[in-house]
């Protein structure tokens, strides 16, 4: 009996998927609401020999990944994909050796203009700026509905204010795009979008391509710093902990060496430091002493001349 053709798609999509589980150790989720035939077509053949792209319905494609699971190769990370193949979405299954955020950023490169579609969702706010428009002053009566303040300059109908006709994340109304028609304005731009990252038994947001060196790095400390303070607060010793703990435990010895007469090897180069340290403070406290003969003269010289003008005084008398 001759197999549907439904049912020999299936077969196919199947064939294609396991063999490319077992040739692939990457993939990349990506979304293409929105996206032309042509555009697909265009990132199929940039990126030949580099990346298979795998289109096909997500039951189909998570039941035989589940059958995959199910074989011996169930990790966290796959049930993560599985999960996450919601929408219109596919794979991108990437060859060993590709840089996967050098590919990402090729793939996202490939964007068209597309004008806005009523009930669509939004994936950008939409402004319309000031200025002149290339409607005749007949169609103000449309502005005016929509309350948008126009004048008329030249036989234009010109805009005086910016206005914002489109709201990111919601959904895009029937006026919206008959004034955005009418003024020849395509807002949006629709491409593939890569969503997610399945690398080597490992599942992860595309943002983490974002991420430098640099970046995890501080991220890394930033997170020992919190384990080893916390840590410390509930007196539980950790790896992260102990070399806080060591540092204070050797500066209480020291002190103690520096008030006692007890002493260790360690603690012989921070005392001769602190031996030597205070001879500039004696020479700074040097100066007050040398400034005080001044003052006593001062004092004299005030007596001095209280006593003389009470001769004065007396003299008068």
């Amino acid at each position: 009996m001759e197999l549907s053709v439904r049912k020999q798609r299936k077969l196919r999509l199947r064939k294609t998927l396991l063999q490319y589980l077992k040739q692939y150790k990457s993939i990349l989720l990506i979304n293409v609401d929105n996206v032309a035939s042509s555009q697909m077509q265009q990132t199929r053949i940039a990126t030949r020999g580099r990346a298979a792209f795998l289109m096909g319905k997500n039951t189909v494609i998570r039941k035989v990944l589940r059958e995959y699971c199910d074989a011996g190769n169930s990790t966290p990370a796959l049930e993560g994909l599985i999960n996450a193949l919601v929408g219109n979405v596919g794979l991108c299954f990437v060859s060993a050796g590709i840089d996967l955020k050098d590919l990402r950023t090729e793939i996202q490169a490939n964007q068209l203009p597309a004008a806005a579609k009523t009930g669509a969702f939004a994936p950008i706010d939409v402004h319309i700026p000031a200025g002149p428009t290339p409607l005749d002053p007949g169609q103000t009566a449309f502005f005016q509905a929509m309350n948008i303040a126009t004048k008329i300059t030249k036989g234009a109908i010109e805009i005086t204010s910016p206005v914002h006709v489109i709201t990111k994340g919601e959904r895009v109304t029937s006026s919206a795009v008959a004034l955005l028609s009418k003024l020849g304005i395509k807002p949006f731009f629709f491409g593939i979008n890569v969503v997610a990252v399945y690398d080597s038994g490992s599942f992860y947001s595309a943002a983490i391509l974002d991420m430098t060196d640099e970046i995890m790095t501080q991220n890394f400390f930033a997170g020992i710093n919190q384990v080893a303070a916390l840590s410390l607060a509930l007196q539980y010793p950790t790896e992260a902990s102990l070399p806080h703990s060591f540092a204070y435990a050797f500066k209480k010895l020291l002190a103690l060496t520096c008030s006692t007469s007890i002493t260790f090897a360690q603690a012989e180069e921070f005392k001769a430091v602190a031996a030597s340290g205070p001879a500039p403070a004696a020479d700074a406290s040097a100066a007050p002493d040398a400034a005080a003969p001044v003052e006593e003269e001062e004092e004299e010289e005030e007596a001095a001349t209280v006593d003389l003008f009470a001769g004065d005084d007396e003299a008068a008398y």
